[in-house]
Formats: structure tokens, C-alpha cells, sequence
């Protein structure tokens, strides 16, 4: 009888020890999912292996409504940019076409040629043509052509990507056997213009990490400045002196426009100054 109340005793006490650790483990999660709400971040993903049948049902339906929340964010992101350009756009080409054409008829004047007034004429022309250029540019690159989703290795891509930079130092593992879903063209256009824009900020190394259906892209080159962080997917916004801003804006589309993301995180993987997260569309 002894030895019946202590096997008793003891299921009580594990059992408590086991509640208490249970709540506390819900406790944490519930905070970091405030924070990553507070945040705007919807791409956490809470575990589901190891519970009970309930609380894992809890969890993947917690995780289906963040990335529910996270597809419309992004789509009513793309759809107000999309809008504001169109705009943006539309005016311009209406201010910038008389301009033109106004200041390429004077150019044609004999009372112009060889005055003054023909080099100053001749820079508003080439400015406005320019600037029509790239407007028209834009609006055909903004443009995306339609999804070819598939299942496709990942490795394969990164290696493919790797041998256009030899120069670089790559710190790249890639399993053969990971599989993501996107466009095979889209994910590759958009990976080279992440090692471009790193290679452009000084970046001898680049960092390659999968985990959880994202893929971490980092680099060791001059970090993105805190005041520009929040701008940097912004169309048009750019750091460089000779960047036009399109580059990432579209590559957000595109991954956005694939059922996934791209984000630049806050930490920055150990070793880079800087990391991007690429999230995948679910199988």
C-alpha cells in the first residue's frame, strides 16, 4: 500500500511540474505572438509537434490566420502601390510629353541654334526624354507576367546563382533535398538582385540559411541605414546615388505575386550586417 501512495505521489507532483511548464511555455508564445502582431509580422509559425490533439489544432489554426492575415496585408500592399504609380506615372507622362515636344520644336528654330538658349533648351529635352524613359520603363517592368508555380529544388537555383559570382565568398548550404514552391525564373531574378544590391554595398561574403520554408539571404557589406529600413520596398525610394529604386519594390511584388514574401529582418543573421528573408508558399 506503501508503495501505491508514493508511484500516487509521484504522477501528482510530475503532473504538476509538467502543468506548471506547460503554462509557461503557452505564456511565452502568447507574448511573442502579441509582439510579433504589435509588429506588423505575421510570418511566426508556432510548433505542432509533440501536443495534444487539441492545442495542435489550436496552433495550426493560429498559424493558418497569422499567414491568412500576412496574403492580405501583402495583397492590399501591392494592390495601394500598384494604384500610386499607375498615377505617379500617368501624371508624369502627361507634364513631361509638351515638355518635349515643346522644347524639341524650338531646338529646330534658326533664332535658337548657336545662342544661349539652345544648350539650356537642350537639357530640358534631354531631361524630360529621360525622365519619360524611365517612367515608361517602369510601367513595363511593374508589369509582371503570370506565375509558374512549381515544386523546384532549391539547391539547384542557389548553385546556378553562385557561378555568375565567383569573386564573392559564399557561405551556402542547401540541402538537395529541399523542395519550395515558386517560379523558378521569378525566385532566381530575385535572389541575383539581392546579391547585386550587396555587391553594390561593398559585401565580400553572402550567407545562405534555410529553415522553415524561408530562405535567409545575408551579406557582410555596408549595413542599410535605421532611418531607411522602413522605406526600402518602397517603389522609387533607393539609397544609392545612382539607384532608381525599382529593384527591390518588384521583387517584393513578385515573391507577394507567388503566395509568399520578402522581408528584411531585424537581426541580422551572426556574422552579416544584413539579412533578407525570402517565405515560400505552402505546399
Amino acid at each position: 500500500m506503501m508503495w501505491l501512495y508514493i508511484i500516487i505521489g509521484i504522477t501528482i507532483v510530475g503532473a504538476m511540474v509538467w502543468l506548471i511548464r506547460h503554462q509557461r511555455s503557452l505564456r511565452l508564445r502568447a507574448y511573442l505572438m502579441e509582439e510579433a502582431m504589435r509588429n506588423h509580422d505575421f510570418t511566426f509559425r508556432l510548433p505542432t509537434n509533440g501536443m495534444l490533439p487539441g492545442e495542435r489544432a489550436m496552433q495550426e489554426t493560429l498559424n493558418h490566420l497569422g499567414e491568412t492575415i500576412r496574403q492580405q496585408i501583402n495583397q492590399n500592399e501591392v494592390e495601394s502601390w500598384e494604384r500610386l504609380t499607375r498615377v505617379l506615372t500617368h501624371e508624369i507622362m502627361n507634364a513631361t510629353a509638351p515638355i518635349a515636344s515643346i522644347s524639341q520644336s524650338m531646338l529646330g528654330r534658326d533664332d535658337v541654334k548657336g545662342t544661349p538658349l539652345e544648350e539650356g533648351i537642350h537639357a530640358i529635352h534631354a531631361t524630360s526624354q529621360h525622365l519619360n524613359a524611365f517612367v515608361d520603363s517602369y510601367r513595363k517592368m511593374s508589369q509582371l507576367q503570370q506565375t509558374d508555380i512549381k515544386e523546384i529544388v532549391l539547391a539547384d537555383i542557389i548553385r546556378d546563382i553562385r557561378q555568375l559570382y565567383p569573386d564573392i565568398t559564399w557561405d551556402a548550404y542547401v540541402a538537395d533535398d529541399i523542395i519550395v514552391c515558386a517560379d523558378p525564373n521569378m525566385l532566381r531574378q530575385i535572389i541575383i538582385n539581392l546579391v547585386k544590391n550587396a555587391i553594390e554595398a561593398g559585401a565580400q561574403h553572402i550567407g545562405i540559411e534555410v529553415s522553415d520554408n524561408h530562405l535567409y539571404i545575408s551579406n557582410d557589406g555596408q549595413p542599410i541605414p535605421a532611418e531607411a529600413r522602413q522605406s526600402i520596398f518602397v517603389p522609387f525610394f533607393t539609397t544609392k546615388r545612382t539607384g532608381n529604386g525599382i529593384g527591390l519594390s518588384l521583387s517584393r511584388r513578385m515573391m507577394i505575386q507567388q503566395g509568399g514574401s520578402l522581408n528584411l529582418t531585424d537581426h541580422p543573421l551572426s556574422g552579416y550586417h544584413t539579412t533578407f528573408s525570402i517565405s515560400f508558399a505552402e505546399k
